[in-house]
């Protein structure tokens, strides 16, 4: 298929996505972005995905799109594999044929969560369940493929579009007078403004990608790592300490349970710690704390609120 052209697009799938809507901001000064959602480039119509990357002969594809429902996927393993696996292969396969850069976005539950410490990129895998297993096939579909990648690895994503543990949260404390969440999970929330700052820094450094040789798998995510109870509490008081939410419950009424607790379809890692120091060295960054998105976040939230959007 040859070359992509010099002014060929940065294709940018799962543009309406909470990671995505952020990546079209970090991705414009790397050049013309044509940003696709689930509409205009469904990953579960492979034909069509495969039609989209000849047709646009991108330089660079950022996969931002996903299947992301952990408990549904045990009920829609097949639609999830399409999404996670075999699309992300298709991916590979085109970009390698056009000598394009493909970067994806993977997850902490490829692992168990049985390591003591955070895991480093060379732990071996071991998903608990379907999602967990599909976005690991889709690493593995991308790296047999053997062209230029990068694989982000990261964990609990939350941003002020979509849907996402913060706001769930913060509906529940505005309806309720208490709540249980579970402890024994610990991990770190990464915000996906974060991700995509990132991703930008990273690629520009790579001159807009063309400078990224062969395919790397790397961990991203915020600084100090805390248990869902920790992640709740942390959004219930900054959220007390923003104007504009009127919540029922203050961040002591939410008491800590043991995963066994609160069973869901699909088993949850306890340790979902990413040890990030590869792609700090690699590219000279230090991964930041999580808490000054979240309160950024609630600003937003309240704006959106306020003015009725």
């Amino acid at each position: 298929m040859g070359k992509p052209e010099v002014s060929a697009p940065i294709l940018l799938l799962g543009s309406q996505g909470q990671l995505g809507w952020q990546l079209q901001r970090d991705l414009a000064p790397l050049g013309p972005v044509l940003a696709l959602d689930r509409r205009t480039c469904d990953l579960a119509d492979l034909d069509r995905l495969r039609t989209v990357v000849r047709e646009q002969r991108p330089r660079l594809i950022v996969n931002a799109a996903a299947y992301t429902a952990v408990d549904q996927a045990e009920k829609e393993p097949e639609l999830a594999r399409r999404i996670n696996a075999e699309a992300v292969g298709l991916l590979a396969e085109e970009a390698k044929a056009l000598d394009a850069l493909l970067v994806h976005y993977s997850t902490d539950y490829v692992f168990d969560g049985s390591k003591a410490a955070p895991y480093v990129e060379s732990d071996a895998t071991a998903p608990l369940g379907v999602y967990g297993r599909t976005k690991r096939e889709g690493e593995e579909a991308m790296l047999a493929v053997g062209g230029r990648g990068l694989i982000f690895r990261t964990s609990w994503v939350f941003g002020a579009r979509g849907k996402n543990f913060v706001k769930t949260i913060l509906r529940l404390a505005s309806e309720r007078g208490s709540l249980k969440v579970v402890a024994d999970q610990v991990g770190s929330p990464t915000p996906a403004a974060m991700i995509a700052t990132v991703t930008g820094m990273v690629l520009a450094q790579l001159d807009g990608g063309r400078a990224q040789q062969g395919c790397e798998l790397y961990h991203l995510a915020a600084a100090n790592p805390v248990s869902w109870n920790g992640f709740a509490r942390a959004i219930v008081a900054t959220a007390e300490q923003t104007p504009g939410f009127a919540l029922k419950l203050g961040p002591a009424a939410i008491a800590p349970i043991p995963s066994s607790e609160y069973p869901l379809p699909a088993p949850r890692p306890l340790n979902s710690r990413l040890d990030c120091r590869k792609l700090e060295d690699r590219f000279g960054l230090t991964m930041p704390d999580w808490q000054p998105y979240l309160s950024r976040m609630m600003q937003l939230l309240a704006l959106k609120a306020q003015n009725g959007y």
